[in-house]
């Protein structure tokens, strides 16, 4: 093969081997950070914020969208780390200080003399983010502060993950009917259908041994999660579109950029913080 010569993509759409090395890395890294330091799940999700916060804004600015960068990557910061000692009640006070300073900064960012430009969409924007990616990471990070909080984080990535592998082997190997073309051509309903049976099989298994609890909780979890995580996915697949690109980054071989790895991630964090706070 040249150099020249692309790398092979599968039926999805995929670099496979890079996507399986690259997914295998991270659920060993995740592993290890949930099993032996839980609290250094904080790192991880504030790192992967801020790197998908740079990705977004980097892509809108791309498309002459200006969103209020420095304040969204300082602020995104303040909300997860302020849950660590404050909880949930922490970050929604650091999240409503750093709306604030947003709408201030844009209102500034041309000066005293001259009047924004594009206030209402870029400002708009920015808060979109700012709910997008900070808001909903705090409900993964607050779950790791239950006294089996590692267990539910576990949960919560094993059911996606279990999702992620049952929509990709149904959709291969019979996707056939497409359920969403005009947004995300590839996913079919029978991807659909292979995540519901993967995700709830996997949370049946992780709520009955890893959390010790009733087993028909997973039959509730499984599904949800599979429901808010296409979605997900979907919202971010409409706004690349309207931004004309494939991915918001390059540095995961196979999958694209942070952002396009934690897409059905955000929301999922929410559900499963819901459901088992809720349910346990």
């Amino acid at each position: 093969m040249s150099a020249d010569t692309p790398p092979k993509t599968s039926k999805a759409g995929r670099n496979l081997p890079a996507a399986i090395g690259v997914g295998v890395a991270l659920g060993a890294c995740l592993i290890v950070v949930l099993a032996f330091v839980p609290r250094v799940w904080f790192g991880v999700v504030a790192a992967a914020i801020a790197v998908a916060t740079w990705e977004v804004a980097k892509r809108l600015r791309e498309g002459d969208r200006h969103v209020a960068l420095i304040p969204l990557l300082l602020g995104g910061q303040a909300i997860i780390w302020t849950t660590w000692p404050w909880g949930l009640r922490g970050a929604l006070i650091s999240f409503a200080i750093t709306a604030l300073v947003i709408l201030a900064w844009k209102l500034f960012a041309q000066g005293l003399s001259e009047a924004p430009h594009e206030y209402t969409r870029d400002v708009s924007l920015s808060l979109l983010i700012l709910v997008w990616l900070p808001l909903m990471a705090i409900f993964a990070v607050d779950m790791v502060q239950q006294s089996d909080g590692r267990y539910r984080v576990f949960t919560f990535l094993i059911v996606l993950v279990c999702s992620d592998v049952g929509g990709y082997t149904a959709g291969v190997l019979f996707g056939k009917h497409a359920m969403v073309p005009a947004i995300s051509p590839k996913k079919s309903w029978e991807g659909l259908g292979g995540s519901m049976l993967f995700s709830t099989v996997g949370a049946v298994c992780c709520v009955h041994w890893l959390l010790g609890t009733h087993w028909w909780i997973g039959l509730i979890l499984g599904p949800v999660l599979v429901i808010v995580g296409t979605c997900g996915d979907l919202i971010e697949s409409q706004i690349k579109r309207d931004l004309g690109i494939k991915d918001m980054g390059t540095l995961l071989p196979g999958h694209g950029g942070i952002m396009d790895r934690i897409d059905s991630l955000l929301p999922g964090a929410l559900v499963t913080w819901g459901i088992l706070t809720a349910l346990l």
